[in-house]
């Protein structure tokens, strides 16, 4: 009977050597393959595409309107200011965004006379304090991006900082292991 135990038992012994034995110990991260960025003409050619989608089409039709020309004359005025990262005063108009929007937490603004979106990609601690901004507050703000699209009839300014009355009301958070 002992005998047939240890029958038994060995090769569950072998066979769990094995699999342990055969098992790699993995400290380095993993690989990721990063796809190699699109040459010049690869680029040309992908926008070539989409621009003969329904979707291009509709976006060239808008930037050609009265409409999307207006829009991004307003955008290229903030462009300086996005790329040299200067601070703008901000005069709040509205605390909701146009209906159906689908930006996250923003405002209107009002910078040099012209009206933008502002949006905030923003915590939960930073929430209270820029949900406590009211109509008519001036705040100074860097953006980090400005953007367009046909839906909205505003550009679009991603903050990075913002400030009301000297204190710091927002600052951006960069994401882990992100730019």
């Amino acid at each position: 009977m002992k005998k047939f135990i240890y029958l038994l038992i060995l090769p569950l012994v072998v066979v769990g050597g094995l699999v342990f034995a055969n098992r790699e110990i993995k400290n380095e991260p993993p690989k990721k393959s990063t796809p190699k960025p699109l040459s010049a003409a690869e680029m040309e050619a992908e926008r070539k595409n989409w621009e003969a989608t329904p979707a291009g089409m509709n976006f060239k039709k808008w930037e050609a309107s009265l409409a999307g020309r207006k829009v991004l004359s307003r955008a290229e005025k903030l462009r300086h200011h996005i790329s040299t990262s200067s601070k703008m005063e901000a005069v709040v108009t509205s605390l909701s965004l146009p209906p159906g929007s689908r930006l996250g937490f923003g405002l209107m603004v009002r910078i040099n006379g012209e009206e933008y979106i502002a949006t905030f990609q923003s915590e939960k601690a930073q929430m209270e304090v820029l949900q406590s901004l009211k109509v008519n507050d001036k705040i100074i703000m860097r953006g980090h991006h400005v953007s367009y699209a046909p839906k909205y009839s505003y550009p679009i300014v991603t903050v990075e900082y913002a400030e009301r009355d000297g204190k710091a009301i927002f600052k951006r958070i960069l994401p882990e292991g992100g730019c």
